[in-house]
C-alpha cells in the first residue's frame, strides 16, 4: 500500500466549508482529587513487575523519560498510596491482580462522579439551563456497564429524561475527537440543538503486573481524568471557538501497531515501537491534503493540541508537520502534569491553550488503535 491518495481520496478529503455556527458552548475537565509522583508510581510497579536489578533498572529508567511527573488516580485517597496498594497487593491474592469484573466495579462506583464533575464545570462556562441539553455523547475505554454513564449522567446532571444518547466505547486516545465529530453531526439535526459531549477515563483500574515491557511503557504513561464539552449554535453571538471541521484515517498495514483488549485481569494494552514511524508515514499529506479543503496549510495553523501518547509522538508529530518545539508546549505541560488520561487528554490540552488566549486556527490531533489518525480544526 502506498501514503499518496487518488484523485478520488483527495475529493473525499475535501468536504464543504466549515459550518462556523458549531460552537463550543462551554469546555470542562476533571481528575481525581488524589495523585502520585512519578518516582514512587515507578518504585510501586518495580514491586510488582520486576524480578531483578536489571529489569528494575530498565523499567526506573522509562518512568523518567516518559515526561510525566504526576499522574491522578481513582484508587488514591488522603491517605497516600496505601489505597493503591490495598487493590494491587504486592503478595497474596491472585499474582496478575484483581481480575476484571472487580476493576469494572470500580469503574461503575467513580466514573459518573468524575464524569459530572467535567460536566458541571462545561455547564459554568456555557451559562445555558441543563434541560435544553437535547443530545448526551459519551465517549469511554476503560470500563464497560449497562446502564452505562449516559444514565448516571442524566441522573447526576437532572439533564432530560427524553435527551438522545450516543455511547462511544474502547475507541482509546483518539475517542474525545470521534465524540467531537458526533456531537457536531448531532447539532446539526435539528434547530437549536446542544449537544454534551462526555469523555471519562479510568486507566488506573488496568495496571498490569509481570514484567512485559510493552505493558510496562502503558503502566508509566497512563491516568484518570475526565473532559466535557458543550456543542451548539452560538446565539449570544460569543467570540468562542467554533468546531469547523474533523477528519479520520487509518493508516495503512498498521493493525498490530496499538490494541486494547479485554482479558481476565484488566484490559492490556500493546504499543509497537512502529507508532511513530507509521505516524511519521502517513501523518504529512493526509492532514495537508485535509486542510487545503478548508483553504488552510499546516503553516497557518496557530496552535496544535497534540495528543501526548508519549514524548515520542509528540516529537514524532513536530519533526513530520515541520513545527517549532513551542507547539507541542501545551502538549507536553498536560502530560507532565496529568499524564495520558486517553480520550479526555486532548480537551485539557484544548482548555489549557483556551485559558492562555491561543490563537486560532488550531488543530487538534489524537491517535489510537487502527492505528487511527485523527484531527479537528478549531477556528
Amino acid at each position: 500500500m502506498t501514503d499518496r491518495y487518488s484523485m478520488a481520496e483527495r475529493v473525499r478529503l475535501r468536504p464543504p466549508a466549515p459550518h462556523t455556527d458549531t460552537a463550543l458552548l462551554g469546555l470542562g475537565i476533571a481528575a481525581p482529587g488524589a495523585t502520585l509522583d512519578q518516582a514512587a508510581a515507578a518504585d510501586f510497579a518495580a514491586a510488582r513487575c520486576c524480578d531483578d536489578e536489571r529489569q528494575t533498572n530498565w523499567l526506573r529508567r522509562i518512568y523518567r523519560q516518559s515526561g510525566v511527573h504526576r499522574r491522578a488516580s481513582v484508587l488514591l485517597d488522603d491517605n497516600g498510596i496505601s489505597a493503591l496498594e490495598k487493590f494491587y497487593p504486592h503478595a497474596g491474592g491472585d499474582p496478575q491482580g484483581p481480575g476484571t469484573a472487580e476493576r469494572m466495579q470500580r469503574y461503575a462506583d467513580t466514573a459518573g462522579a468524575l464524569g459530572a464533575r467535567a460536566c458541571r464545570a462545561a455547564f459554568a462556562e456555557a451559562a445555558i439551563e441543563r434541560k435544553t441539553i437535547t443530545h448526551l455523547v459519551t465517549v469511554s475505554c476503560t470500563g464497560l456497564m449497562s446502564p452505562g454513564l449516559d444514565a448516571e449522567l442524566i441522573e447526576r446532571l437532572s439533564l432530560s429524561a427524553d435527551i438522545g444518547r450516543l455511547n462511544l466505547g474502547f475507541m482509546g486516545c483518539h475517542g474525545a475527537l470521534n465524540g467531537l465529530r458526533a456531537a457536531q453531526a448531532l447539532a446539526a439535526t435539528m434547530q437549536g440543538a446542544r449537544v454534551l459531549l462526555c469523555c471519562v477515563e479510568l486507566c488506573s483500574l488496568h495496571f498490569q503486573y509481570g514484567w512485559d515491557m510493552q505493558k510496562i511503557v502503558a503502566n508509566a504513561l497512563f491516568a484518570d481524568g475526565a473532559g466535557a464539552a458543550i456543542i451548539g449554535p452560538d446565539t449570544a453571538g460569543r467570540d468562542g471557538w467554533r468546531l469547523a471541521a474533523t477528519a479520520s484515517r487509518i493508516a495503512p498495514d498498521s493493525e498490530d501497531a496499538m490494541s486494547w483488549r479485554i482479558g481476565d485481569h484488566g484490559f492490556a494494552m500493546t504499543l509497537s515501537r512502529d507508532v511513530p514511524k507509521l505516524i511519521r508515514g502517513a501523518l504529512h499529506d493526509w492532514l495537508s491534503d485535509w486542510l487545503a479543503g478548508h483553504e488552510l496549510t499546516v503553516a497557518d495553523i496557530a496552535h496544535w493540541a497534540i495528543h501526548p501518547g508519549g514524548p515520542k509522538i509528540i516529537e514524532t508529530v513536530l519533526e513530520s508537520l515541520s513545527l517549532p518545539a513551542e507547539a507541542g508546549a501545551a502538549s507536553r505541560a498536560v502530560l507532565a502534569e496529568h499524564g495520558n488520561m486517553s480520550s479526555p487528554t486532548v480537551l485539557f490540552i484544548i482548555e489549557r491553550l483556551r485559558a492562555e488566549q491561543a490563537k486560532r486556527p488550531c488543530v487538534a490531533l489524537g491517535f489510537g488503535p487502527g492505528l487511527a489518525l485523527e484531527s479537528a480544526l478549531f477556528v
